[in-house]
């Protein structure tokens, strides 16, 4: 079972001792900036295509809408704002006949890690570096000129994997501040018979978005205390060589944090020392079931970024199939 965040405390010099361990800049060469999604083959995506057997779509988007989960907790997110610019009201009071055509426009104002996200590689940096040992001074405010989102839209494609660590706990959600240990990930995989390989895109359910939506209300989900994954599974996933690693939490790793030292640290190695692309808020209740009923947790999965160049973060709607 998950152990409490607050139970043994680290201090920074553990955290950049961490860094270091795992640090896989130049790993790709100098110029990469798309990070663990090189260890995506071609061949990869093709075993993956084949996993798909029953033709079943599970859709692990949360919608994007006034009632998401932002309560103004993180920094200046806000649910997104959704204004139609045309209607059909406008239709038939007679006041576009003189075009010819009659419509409905829309226009949507929002943060890009609002909702179900993948967070880019320029998202996060380590002292005044990010991913690959590019300078942070990179990001400015037209943009991101380095590990931009749009570096990998057409690499968010492969196996995909759920760990459902809140079923094998027996529980419907974890608690806030559960940690989630590299034991918990091992013994999940084995209870549910399925093997971690290299370039697979990981996604580890807590339960406790369901939780939110079940009691119809966000209160602390999106920048608050979260079950999550213990600082130490920074060594899991560098040493699993995955591409990618999801949760259906706002910030994958575990609230409170296990160190007083820094602000959510699993990040500061994970994004840019790793060089991982990292999903959140991911809706997986459907999904979850399924697996839970045919026993099968692989299945073909892809999520591509909206190609917004210079973005350090975009909306998607993951797709699992299988």
């Amino acid at each position: 079972m998950p152990r409490r965040s607050d139970t043994n405390k680290f201090d920074l010099a553990h955290l950049r001792a961490t860094a270091e361990k795992c640090k896989n800049w130049g790993r790709w060469g100098p110029d990469d900036q798309i990070g663990t999604l090189n260890f995506v083959s071609p061949e990869d995506v093709i075993k993956a295509g084949a996993l798909i057997k029953r033709g079943k779509v599970f859709s692990l988007g949360l919608n994007f809408d006034r009632n998401g989960p932002q309560k103004g907790l993180w920094g200046n997110r806000f649910n997104p704002i959704h204004t139609m610019l045309a209607t059909g009201t406008d239709a038939v009071a007679g006041t576009q006949d003189e075009g010819g055509l009659r419509y409905a426009d829309d226009t949507v104002n929002m943060p890009l890690q609002c909702g179900t996200q993948w967070d880019a590689l320029g998202h996060i940096f380590y002292d005044d570096k990010m991913w690959n040992g590019y300078d942070a001074r990179l990001v400015d405010s037209d943009g991101a000129k380095k590990n931009g989102i749009e570096q990998t839209k057409a690499r968010m494609v492969g196996r995909g994997v759920l760990l459902d660590v809140a079923r094998y706990c027996g529980v419907p959600y974890l608690e806030d501040g559960m940690a989630i240990t590299n034991a918990d990930l091992d013994a999940t995989a084995k209870a549910q018979g399925v093997e971690i390989r290299r370039g697979d895109f990981v996604i580890v359910r807590t339960g406790q978005m369901e939780q939110r939506l079940d009691c119809g209300e966000w209160g602390g989900y999106a920048g608050g205390d979260a079950p999550g994954l213990a600082f130490e599974t920074a060594e899991w996933v560098h040493k699993k060589e995955i591409a990618a690693i999801c949760t259906d939490t706002w910030g994958c790793e575990v609230r409170p944090n296990e160190t007083d030292d820094a602000s959510q640290p699993w990040h500061w190695v994970v994004i840019p020392m790793i060089g991982i692309s990292m999903g959140e808020i991911f809706y997986l209740r459907e999904l979850a079931d399924d697996c839970a009923h045919d026993h099968v947790y692989e299945f073909f999965f892809t999520a591509p970024p909206l190609p917004i160049t210079g973005a350090v973060g975009t909306p998607i709607n993951p797709m699992a199939i299988k």
